[in-house]
């Protein structure tokens, strides 16, 4: 009892101290408000003084009676306001309201899930404008787009000497049309406005998928062309090489030349890469990019992956599958000359002792991938080739006549071909004689839809791909358990089987 007794006369004089402390504060509150108002009190007394003086001395009493009541009246308000401005004390914290819990999962019944909104089906898009380079220009574009319910995943900003090109990846209602859209940014302030269909590929950030494509070209000197290609869009690029840049184009600078919609790179080996894009001239931004990634291959040099495939023809002998460069070219010469002149010319339909002379240009990684097959002793046999023709790819297959109709063929244009999806390509061509049954079945092996024209004796037969498909071959292939290793590898044909995995593939 006396401990109790004790706690509360404690607490008693803490709300008695705490009492005359607020109660001196008032008093020093309540005094420092009385000295103003006596200071407004005696203005306001030697104010009306005067003026009672003047309106009796003066000519125009009523004149001055009306401007002391004026006067009168404004030091009322000003005294009133001056006050309640003292009175009022800052806010306190907000009542305490209780938080309603959430439903339990329970009461989630079919019946409330019927009533909420179905999502609305959308579409991705990809979309350039211009705009002018002031405050808020930006702003009522977003305002425009939001007014149509399109969402912006993503925005970029390539700035230009007069205005700023803004790249968006937009998210818009799959009903919404393209010329509305293109006409509510025009109203806007955009000009120039470009639209495209974008994918879910489109929604790495940049960064990301420059870093990715930086990746890419340190591993493979043939992903060049193709890193490019991702990195700007639909475009063509052409390789020219040191000799003909040396006689054509003396003028151009080492660090490249931006010409509106023609950009010019210098390569590693002294050479010139043109870009070329009618539909959408380049940016500053994108010149600088693509300038870094071919920076970047030519100070790595000519590299290649080392993976190789060690596979199993039906009569036994093992070959091996790797990628070729420029460091085959003696090997090449040799298989050459191992080849009848009629394989020569179906290969390379010109005279037969210009075939040397092509080989520079087939194994540069610049214009292409090759593949090499070559024997257990190291005897190159066989070559494939996917080249980068523009927006255009073209396959092509030498197989030396010794190791012909065993497969090997068909085996390096599946490989070429899953390459070809790999890297993205609408469609891969051949071009062959009427004549070159081998070449012509190996294409009508593939399964893919073939277009076929013929010119003066001359076949050009392409395959139209699926990026996202195997070829129907390849994929029966798969199905029946073939293995497969390293940047050279696909699915293999029932001709021929793998065998032991090269322990040196690395």
């Amino acid at each position: 009892m006396t401990e109790v007794t004790t706690e509360t006369n404690t607490r008693g004089r803490r709300r008695f101290r705490g009492r005359a402390e607020r109660s001196r504060r008032v008093a020093r509150h309540h005094w420092r408000r009385d000295v103003v108002e006596l200071a407004a009190l005696f203005t306001a007394v030697a104010v009306a003084d005067t003026i009672a003086k003047t309106v009796v001395k003066g000519p125009r009493g009523p004149f001055m009676l009306i401007a002391s009541a004026v006067a009168l009246v404004a030091t009322a308000v000003f005294h009133t306001w001056w006050a309640r401005r003292q009175i009022h004390a800052p806010p306190g914290p907000p009542p305490r309201t209780a938080v309603p819990l959430a439903p339990p999962t329970s009461a989630l019944t079919e019946e409330n899930t019927e009533t909420r909104p179905l999502e609305m089906p959308t579409t991705l898009w990809r979309m350039r404008t211009t705009v002018r380079d002031e405050p808020g220009s930006l702003a009522a574009l977003c305002a425009a787009l939001a007014a149509l319910r399109v969402d912006i995943l993503s925005l970029q900003t390539h700035p230009l000497a007069q205005g700023t090109v803004d790249e968006f990846l937009l998210r818009a209602p799959q009903d919404l049309a393209t010329a509305e859209l293109t006409r509510a940014v025009a109203a806007a302030g955009g000009s120039g406005t470009w639209t495209e269909r974008a994918d879910a590929h489109d929604l790495v950030d940049a960064p990301t998928r420059i870093l990715g494509l930086a990746t890419r070209t340190a591993l493979d000197a043939a992903e060049l062309p193709l890193a490019l290609r991702q990195l700007l869009g639909r475009c063509t690029i052409r390789s020219v090489p040191a000799k003909s840049r040396a006689r054509a184009a003396q003028n151009a600078p080492v660090e490249g030349r931006l010409d509106n919609c023609v950009m010019r790179l210098q390569d590693g080996e002294g050479g010139e890469i043109v870009v070329e894009r009618p539909y959408l001239p380049f940016t500053p931004t994108e010149f600088a990019r693509a300038r870094a990634l071919v920076e970047l291959d030519a100070r790595l040099g000519p590299r290649i992956p080392r993976a190789q495939d060690v596979l199993t023809l039906p009569e036994g002998n093992a070959i091996t599958v790797r990628r070729a460069d420029l460091a085959d070219v003696e090997a090449a010469k040799a298989m050459h000359d191992r080849c009848s002149p009629d394989t020569l010319r179906l290969r390379y339909h010109g005279p037969v002792g210009d075939a040397d002379k092509y080989l520079n240009h087939l194994l540069s990684p610049r214009y292409g991938r090759t593949l090499a097959v070559q024997t257990a002793s190291g005897r190159l046999v066989a070559l494939g080739h996917l080249l980068w023709d523009g927006d255009e790819t073209e396959v092509a297959l030498l197989v030396e006549d010794d190791w012909q109709r065993r497969g090997i063929g068909a085996e390096l244009l599946d490989r070429l071909v899953a390459m070809a999806v790999e890297a993205g390509c609408e469609s891969v061509y051949a071009v062959t004689r009427a004549a070159n049954t081998g070449m012509v079945a190996a294409m009508r092996g593939l399964g893919l839809p073939l277009d076929y024209q013929i010119e003066e004796g001359t076949l050009v037969i392409t395959a139209r791909l699926d990026a996202g498909a195997t070829p129907p071959r390849a994929e029966a292939a798969e199905h029946s358990g073939a293995e497969s290793s390293g940047a050279v590898s696909s699915p293999l044909p029932s001709a021929v089987r793998p065998a032991h995995r090269d322990p040196g593939h690395r």
